[in-house]
C-alpha cells in the first residue's frame, strides 16, 4: 500500500454527477479533482448540500458519476467496484445498517461473513474488535437496546474486520457526546497507525475536528473545490502576515508603539491590553502588544528592542484564523447553512 512507485490511494478526474429532480437537472458535484495519498487522513469541508456526501458514494461504488473517473488504489471505481469494495469500508454517522433483534456479537459475525471471512477467522476478528472497542459488556445486548454512542462503536468495529487499506468516514460523529466522539477519534488514529499506508477520507460539520485529525483538507462548495491544502496552509489564505501577541510587564518609558512600528519587519502594533495608557501608548502599563509582522524573524528584532528598553518579557504566542474563518471567507456562509436545492446527499 505505501512505497513511492505506489498509486494514490484516491484519484477522482473531473468528476461529475447530476441528480434528475421536479424542477430540472440538479449538479452535485461539478468537475472535482482530487488525489489523495496512502496514509493521508484527508478532510472534506463544505456546507449542507454541497456535494460532501455525493462524492464519497461515487468512491465507495455506492453511486455512478455522470461525467469523470475515479480509482481506489488504482482500482477504477466503476469497471473494478468487487475489487474496490474489497480494500475500503465506509462508516456514516446517523445511520445504522443491520437488525435489531441480534446482539453486537451475532451483529458483527453477520457482516464477517458478508465480507468473506471463514467463519473461525471472522469471529476472531469480531471478538478482536469487540475487545478494541472497549464494548464487551454489551457483545450480548440486542441491537435494538443500544444507544447512539453504542450503535456507532459497533459501526466502526464492523468497519474494520475486513481489514480495509481506505476508511470512508462520512460525518462519523454527529449525534455522539463528547467522550464517544473522542473515543471515535482515537480509534481512528490507532487503525492508521497500526499499518502503513492505511488512508481515511473523513467529511465533517466540526472545524475543530478538521483542524485536529487532517493532514490536508478541501473545502467544496456546489459541488466544487474551492480551496484544498494543510490546515496551516488554509489558514494563511485567509492571514497573509505573521500576528504575535507578545506579553510584557510594561512598555518602557523611552518606547512608543510608532517606535515599534519602526522596526525592520513590522507591519503593525496595536495594544490588547492597556489600563488607563495615552494616545502614544508612552510609559502606558500595557501587558499585551499584537504585532503584525511581515515573516516570523522579524520577531527577534522586536523582542530585543523591547528587552534592551527595560521590558520584561512574559509571554509570546501565535495568533492565527481558524478554520471557521477561513470557510466563511471562501463559501460565504457558516457551515450548517444550505441553499434551497439539495443535491441529493
Amino acid at each position: 500500500m505505501s512505497g513511492s512507485t505506489s498509486p494514490a490511494a484516491v484519484q477522482a478526474t473531473g468528476i461529475g454527477r447530476v441528480f434528475d429532480a421536479k424542477g430540472g437537472p440538479v449538479t452535485a458535484l461539478d468537475g472535482i479533482d482530487l488525489r489523495i495519498e496512502p496514509g493521508e487522513l484527508f478532510g472534506v469541508l463544505g456546507p449542507n448540500g454541497a456535494g460532501k456526501s455525493t462524492l464519497i458514494k461515487i468512491l465507495s461504488t455506492l453511486l455512478l458519476p455522470s461525467t469523470g473517473s475515479a480509482s481506489i488504489f488504482g482500482l477504477d471505481v466503476v469497471i473494478e467496484t468487487a475489487r474496490v469494495r474489497r480494500i475500503m469500508n465506509l462508516v456514516a454517522g446517523g445511520d445504522f445498517s443491520g437488525y435489531g433483534l441480534l446482539t453486537v456479537r451475532e451483529q458483527l459475525a453477520m457482516f464477517a461473513q458478508f465480507y468473506g471471512l471463514p467463519y473461525r477467522e471472522g469471529m476472531a476478528k469480531v471478538d478482536a474488535q469487540i475487545a478494541s472497542f472497549g464494548i464487551e459488556e454489551i457483545r450480548d445486548r440486542k441491537i435494538s437496546a443500544l444507544s447512539t454512542g453504542q450503535r456507532q462503536k459497533l459501526n466502526f468495529a464492523r468497519s474494520f474486520l475486513n481489514d480495509p487499506w481506505i476508511l470512508f468516514l462520512d460525518e462519523p460523529t454527529i449525534g455522539l457526546d463528547v467522550s464517544a466522539a473522542r473515543d471515535v477519534r482515537d480509534r481512528v488514529r490507532a487503525f492508521q497507525a497500526e499499518q502503513p499506508g492505511r488512508t481515511v477520507l473523513l467529511t465533517t460539520h466540526y472545524m475543530a475536528e478538521a483542524d485536529e485529525m487532517c493532514d490536508r483538507i478541501a473545502i467544496v462548495d456546489h459541488g466544487r473545490i474551492l480551496a484544498q491544502g494543510t490546515p496551516t496552509e488554509l489558514k494563511r489564505m485567509v492571514q497573509k502576515d505573521a500576528l504575535f501577541i507578545v506579553g510584557i510587564d510594561a512598555l518602557p518609558a523611552s518606547m512608543s508603539l510608532d517606535s515599534l512600528r519602526a522596526l525592520p519587519g513590522v507591519i503593525s502594533v496595536a495594544a490588547r491590553d492597556a489600563d488607563g495608557s495615552d494616545a502614544s501608548g508612552v510609559g502606558s502599563p500595557m501587558r499585551r502588544l499584537a504585532i503584525g509582522l511581515k515573516e516570523d524573524g522579524a520577531l527577534g528584532g522586536v523582542i530585543s528592542a523591547l528587552a534592551a528598553g527595560g521590558a520584561h518579557l512574559q509571554e509570546i504566542s501565535k495568533s492565527e484564523p481558524t478554520l471557521e474563518e477561513v470557510f466563511v471567507q471562501l463559501v460565504g456562509r457558516g457551515i450548517t447553512e444550505s441553499d434551497e436545492v439539495s443535491d441529493g446527499e
